[in-house]
């Protein structure tokens, strides 16, 4: 996987993290490190660009539920404790959509995993970077 970020302005400054591989188990801890990064640079609001993303699995969702709640101020669940880490997406999940991140260009493969996991309500999803940004 590789990922690289980028600074975009809207209305706030938004950074976007573009995705480009596997969101897996090999992965997810990058985009967690990157989004953590962002965070502690004073970034608020992230948009994850999946245009190039080409799968996800458990861990990947992991990723992005971890990531929404480390843009949130939250303590991020540990992703070593598996199953409990899904178990707290899919209660939050009830909690709405994300202020300060959201998904654009997804991919119809990695769409059909969020339908499934009930991500596609927890994510606002954009079908550009530009309509993402300026839907801060």
């Amino acid at each position: 996987m590789n990922i690289t970020i980028s600074q975009m302005q809207g209305r706030v400054p938004v950074a976007v993290i573009h995705l480009d591989g596997k969101l897996d188990s090999n992965s997810f801890q990058r985009l967690i490190d990157e989004a953590k990064k962002a965070f502690d640079g004073g970034e608020r609001d992230l948009v994850l660009d999946m245009a190039k993303l080409t799968y996800i699995s458990s861990a990947g969702i992991v990723s992005l539920h971890t990531v929404a709640k480390l843009m949130r101020g939250e303590a991020m669940p540990d992703p070593e404790r598996g199953w409990n880490a899904i178990r707290s997406a899919e209660r939050e999940r009830a909690a709405g959509t994300q202020e300060h991140v959201k998904l654009c260009n997804v991919p119809p493969e990695v769409q059909s995993v969020l339908d499934v996991v009930g991500f596609s309500a927890f994510f606002e999803m954009h079908p550009s970077l530009e309509a993402a940004v300026a839907s801060f």
